[in-house]
């Protein structure tokens, strides 16, 4: 049985103006130019991907030229960055194409590890699960995750989503193949939690 998750145990979206979630603790955007350096700088700090995210990276000029050609949103995934209180952007959230037109995945990631567990990463899914579910019409959505990243897969299961199985050597991350654990929440669970 899942949690019923109410307005206090969340950051509840406060407003959507078109580009912006606005929560109490975090804003979840889209980049803007004036943000288009200080990203790419944070997005390939290696030593910030720690053990979960894959070395490989996107050269500056490729990322700039993306940026220009679409602003990161396309039909196949839109990018938004995670902002505290102070206009500092701490993390990134976005959802792209999955393997079925009723799905959309979800992925993100903090940038400093000294921000971990003050809930940032929790409150952006959550806005931004609400977001997709209230917009679009995808009845799935899934978060993917190294089943040893503990915090990751607690901070989807915090916003409702189930933990469905493993991947087997699904992703292959700092030289070697790793399990990916899949957690989803079907629309008629968020429509419960949120009830």
């Amino acid at each position: 049985m899942l949690p019923k998750i109410n307005s206090v145990d969340f950051a509840v979206p406060l407003f959507y103006d078109g580009f912006m979630l606005k929560g109490p603790l975090c804003t979840v955007r889209h980049l803007l130019n004036t943000d288009l350096n200080t990203f790419i700088a944070l997005v390939n700090d290696l030593p910030s991907r720690g053990d979960w995210f894959s070395a490989h990276f996107k050269s500056p000029e490729t990322m700039r030229r993306e940026f220009m050609q679409n602003g990161f949103v396309t039909d196949d995934s839109e990018l938004f960055v995670i902002e505290d209180g102070g206009h500092r952007i701490v993390g990134v959230i976005t959802h792209f194409k999955t393997r079925t037109p009723t799905s959309r995945e979800l992925g993100y990631r903090l940038f400093d590890p000294e921000l971990a567990g003050q809930g940032y990463t929790t409150a952006a899914l959550h806005m931004l699960t609400d977001h997709l579910f209230r917009v679009h019409t995808w009845h799935r959505l899934e978060v993917l995750a190294a089943p040893r990243n503990v915090a990751s897969v607690r901070v989807a299961q915090k916003c409702g989503f189930t933990a469905e199985g493993i991947l087997r050597e699904a992703f292959f991350i700092n030289g070697r193949y790793q399990d990916v654990q899949m957690l989803s929440l079907l629309r008629p669970e968020w429509q419960r939690l949120r009830g």
